[in-house]
């Protein structure tokens, strides 16, 4: 099991430190309807991230950030990220996950997604950050995008416990 604390505007900038090494999205981290949360060891350095924005009308969530560092790979410490973050989505509401990634396929998969319709994906969740962003840099014609149905039986997802900090 382990601990996230819920992501405030003072953590962006070691956010963004962790996500540039993962080569994630740094663009909207600090946007209020991103919802993030951090995985620190006990010196409070960041191993781990997940998150999400949701469509206008809450049904389909936007996964993001989620990574670990590379010592915690394959100990399932990113499929618990993964699984919180689609846990707290579909607690929210959502009924479908979507996501953009290029070279995790086989990662994703693992969790039930499966390859999507890029232009759905960014038709359903416009008003998202990322889409958004994407849109804008013509980035969007160069992902790949995954969905998956979501179940709201949260105790599927993540076994992770959470530390909301304020």
């Amino acid at each position: 099991m382990i601990a996230l604390a819920r992501m405030c505007p003072g953590d962006v900038p070691d956010l963004v430190e962790f996500l540039a090494r993962a080569d994630l999205t740094l663009s909207g981290l600090d946007d209020p309807d991103v919802r993030l949360w951090l995985l620190r060891d006990s010196s409070g350095q960041v191993h781990g991230s997940a998150g999400y924005e949701l469509s206008s009308d809450e049904r389909h969530a936007l996964i993001r950030s989620v990574a670990v560092e590379e010592h915690l790979r394959g100990h399932g410490t990113g499929l618990e990220l993964a699984g919180w973050a689609l846990q707290h989505a579909a607690a929210e509401g959502a009924r479908h996950a979507w996501l953009f990634s290029r070279r995790s396929g086989p990662f994703w998969q693992r969790l039930g997604f499966t390859a999507a319709d890029r232009d759905e994906l960014a038709e359903v969740l416009s008003n998202t950050r990322q889409v958004s962003l994407f849109r804008e840099s013509g980035q969007l014609q160069r992902e790949v995008a995954w969905a998956r149905p979501l179940d709201h039986d949260a105790s599927s997802y993540s076994s992770a416990t959470t530390t909301e900090v304020r």
